[in-house]
């Protein structure tokens, strides 16, 4: 009987178990040991790039992601930015812009200034933003080296007169390197009085006058007088590279001209009437790289420099050139690169061969005086 009653009881606990499917149990069991593999691979790969970054992490025991702890301190080295550039990816939807590419700078050469103060003269090298003195000497508001002090079209020379103790009237020529310290003793007892007295031809040319009015073409580059001279001419310019020359023939009751050496041209011009009365006549203070254009300037009436000028001739037909912009006009400038640099109260207009703008450029915020611009 109890054999039996045995057999009964364990019939029915088989009824009430579930049947089990090994399948189903291995396909569990193998994603859980998936899952825990994933999540330790992601740690580790959590933990290196921790390492690199100089990030500590901390590992939960549960197996779940890692938490970033608080970095520990690091020195961090400054390098200079790069700029990169992106390529762009052609598209086959992208359509044509008509967005305005910001142009090139009217004037990339280099700007050359006169600064005096109230016991140096200084030359400034203005170029985009950036704007440096390259040269100094000592000199008096109104002594001979701020009256003289003159850099060749080129860039490379400078050149002034050092006025002797007690003569305030002429001096010691002399000249240097720019941004070198010294310089060489050209010539003595030159003049150092006028609006222009000295007047390059080239960049190593220079027309000087003695104290005796004699004028002398000096090579500085050789350190010796030149043949050359003009002969009997008066307010003499060249061109910025030194071919042409506008002056005035004193054998011809002081009629303007210009020559190559090869050809020569005279011309006309007649000044404005009521500005006329105030001023010492007028002369030529730059010429055109073709020798067709000369901008004209007043003369002043007592022995200080001037520079200026405030209009343009057209030396083949006498013709005054109506200059585009506003304001009134300080000086006109004809560079080597055939550019034409019109100084005005506003500002530095910039025109073409032909006179057309080209833009716009903002002075220094010195008082300062343009002596020379090179490409």
């Amino acid at each position: 009987m109890n054999d039996d009653r045995l057999r009964l009881d364990l019939t029915e606990l088989a009824d009430e178990v579930t049947p089990v499917d090994l399948r189903d149990r291995a396909l569990r069991t193998s994603r859980r040991l998936g899952i825990q593999r994933a999540v330790v691979t992601s740690a580790a790969a959590l933990v290196m790039i921790a390492a690199a970054t100089g990030t500590a992490l901390a590992i939960r025991p549960d197996g779940r992601a890692p938490v970033p702890q608080p970095a520990s301190p690091s020195t961090t080295v400054s390098t200079p930015p790069v700029e990169v550039t992106p390529t762009p990816h052609p598209s086959a939807s992208a359509e044509p812009t008509n967005s305005p590419t910001k142009p090139a700078s009217v004037l990339d050469g280099t700007r050359y200034y006169l600064e005096i103060t109230s016991t140096k003269s200084r030359i400034h090298a203005v170029r985009g933003s950036s704007d440096q003195v390259v040269h100094q000497i000592p000199s008096a508001p109104t002594g001979c080296e701020s009256n003289t002090l003159t850099i060749s079209p080129d860039g490379k020379r400078v050149a002034w007169v050092q006025g002797a103790d007690g003569d305030w009237q002429s001096g010691v020529l002399l000249t240097s390197v720019i941004g070198e310290p010294g310089a060489t003793r050209l010539l003595d007892d030159v003049n150092c009085l006028g609006s222009r007295p000295l007047v390059w031809k080239g960049g190593d040319l220079l027309m000087v006058h003695k104290k005796t009015r004699e004028s002398v073409l000096f090579d500085l580059a050789a350190n010796k007088r030149v043949n050359g001279d003009p002969g009997q001419e008066s307010s003499r310019c060249w061109s910025a590279d030194g071919t042409w020359l506008a002056a005035s023939d004193e054998s011809e009751q002081y009629k303007p001209f210009v020559t190559d050496g090869t050809q020569s041209r005279q011309y006309s011009y007649t000044p404005p009437k009521d500005e006329a009365a105030h001023w010492g006549g007028w002369e030529a203070r730059s010429v055109s790289m073709d020798g067709r254009y000369v901008a004209v300037g007043w003369q002043p009436t007592d022995v200080s420099r001037d520079e200026g000028s405030f209009a343009v001739v057209d030396t083949t037909t006498s013709k005054v050139v109506d200059l585009p912009g506003k304001g009134d006009i300080w000086r006109i400038m004809f560079t080597i690169d055939n550019k034409v640099i019109v100084t005005r109260r506003t500002g530095i207009s910039v025109l073409d061969s032909t006179f057309a703008p080209l833009g716009t450029v903002a002075e220094p915020t010195r008082n300062m005086s343009l002596l020379a611009y090179v490409p």
